[in-house]
């Protein structure tokens, strides 16, 4: 099995979720070496909650899974990409595609659902 450096962020590595198709970042979580090996075992993304203190199936009680199309760790084995395809349409628990709805505009947040690269 590939080996992550799971030493500095106690046990965690950040896992940055992007659509394979159009490239837009889903969202953000963290791995912990038991949900880097289901991920690599089963092609379903699995992360740990930090909230909850516990394994979490990526779409588990949603349905909103994320199916696994590459793998991608960068230099010093401490952080990954996964590139998935969203299955469900959203990633965030608050029901939007993307974690990352809010686009900073001025002094306050603007919602944008907008999906880069998607025709309109």
């Amino acid at each position: 099995m590939i080996t992550l450096d799971f030493g500095k962020l106690d046990g965690l590595v950040p896992a940055v979720a992007q659509d394979w198709q159009t490239g837009e970042v889903l969202m953000v979580a963290f791995m912990n070496e038991e949900a880097w090996r289901l991920t690599l075992e089963t092609g379903v993304m699995h992360y740990w909650s930090r909230s909850r203190k516990s394994l979490w199936k990526k779409g588990e009680t949603s349905g909103h899974v994320q199916e696994v199309k590459e793998l991608r760790v960068d230099c010093d084995d401490d952080c990954v990409v996964a590139r998935v395809a969203q299955v469900g349409g959203s990633a965030c628990h608050t029901g939007h595609r993307s974690c990352f709805f809010r686009v900073v505009d001025g002094a306050a947040l603007r919602v944008d659902d907008v999906v880069p690269g998607a025709a309109s």
